[in-house]
């Protein structure tokens, strides 16, 4: 880009980064733009991420480190991590501190943003140990219509592609709009979604057709951990309920809420099995269920039941190997996709 390359603020909220903070900053350091600031913003760690900060601040006057006086819970942190940015910044790259991004980053999002204006939320694809992650647009297809892509997600028609904070850049007016840029919801974390559902009412969503970001998925991530106890779950529901209104009629509403209500419960039968039918996992789903606005259904949960003991009959040899590697994992967290099923 030229040398009037618009300012751009990076983010990095952490809490206990130590292992792979560095390699995070060092990323973004590496970046081919140059017209940018980085805010690092600790969370009240107990390990030493803070004096890495500071010591990557002393060599690189670009960085900037916040330190919170008070612990906040994921997503409220990326809120004041966001209201930290420059008033000059034109747009804001999030990096989580166990991901990196590779040295064209930032030019190719910025590049692609500074060429269609409608462009609200740029994202490209990453890639997850040996898996590329978000393929599926079309080549030609860079800008997609806001609440287009909006509206099939929530319909399933067209692959997933909103990806995780690192994976995208936003343009910062529209964080500037609302305090709650990351929509957080009570029992519904993934409030990153939730901001691409809501931005995207009035922009449009880019996509740069270059694998920008590598996604780190870990024991202590909160993608672990929000897979395990159905956090990711609950929260295409929340999303569903809240946003099903503004791109979905009544009746698509309706139909897809039955869907995916099933398929939750689809979804706990096994994960109760696995925690050992756990009075304490049951009554967090209970609760989770409650945060976002649905009462729990003993109803459904036999009915998932006796469908999952229909599959054991009809199938029992790929159902046993199911429930043989449930039980080997016990206990230890384990990534898995997006599917409620």
């Amino acid at each position: 880009m030229s040398s009037n390359e618009p300012f751009v603020s990076v983010i990095t909220p952490c809490y206990n980064g130590a292992d792979f903070i560095a390699e995070c900053i060092d990323s973004v350091l590496a970046q081919d733009y140059r017209n940018f600031e980085y805010i690092l913003v600790n969370n009240c760690s107990k390990d030493n991420t803070l004096e890495i900060m500071r010591e990557y601040a002393r060599k690189d006057s670009r960085i900037i480190v916040h330190d919170n006086t008070d612990f906040l819970d994921v997503m409220v942190n990326h809120n004041h991590a966001m209201s930290l940015m420059s008033p000059a910044s034109k747009y804001c790259k999030c990096v989580s501190a166990d991901d990196w991004i590779f040295p064209e980053c930032v030019t190719k999002m910025v590049e692609l943003a500074e060429a269609n204006p409608t462009v609200g939320i740029a994202g490209a694809y990453s890639i997850e140990g040996k898996r590329i992650l978000f393929e599926g647009l079309d080549y030609e297809q860079k800008v997609v219509n806001g609440r287009e892509i909006c509206r099939n997600t929530l319909l399933g028609k067209m692959p997933y592609v909103f990806g995780a904070p690192t994976t995208l850049l936003y343009r910062a007016d529209l964080i500037r709009k609302t305090p709650t840029f990351f929509p957080y919801a009570k029992g519904a974390p993934h409030a990153d979604v939730s901001a691409c559902y809501q931005a995207l009412q009035h922009s449009d969503y880019g996509f740069v057709h270059q694998v920008l970001s590598y996604t780190r998925i870990h024991v202590q991530s909160e993608s672990s951990s929000s897979f395990k106890f159905g956090k990711t779950q609950r929260a295409q529901l929340a999303d569903l309920a809240r946003f099903g209104p503004v791109y979905l009629n009544p009746q698509e509403l309706a139909e897809l809420l039955e869907i995916m209500i099933d398929k939750y419960y689809l979804w706990l039968v096994p994960a109760l099995a696995e925690n050992s039918f756990s009075r304490e996992f049951l009554e967090i789903q209970k609760k989770g269920l409650k945060d976002i606005g649905f009462e729990f259904s003993p109803a459904r949960l036999l009915k998932a039941a006796l469908m999952r003991g229909v599959e054991l009959l009809e199938s029992p040899g790929i159902t046993t190997q199911k429930v043989s590697a449930m039980l080997k994992r016990k206990g230890r967290i384990v990534a898995r996709g997006t599917s409620l099923t």
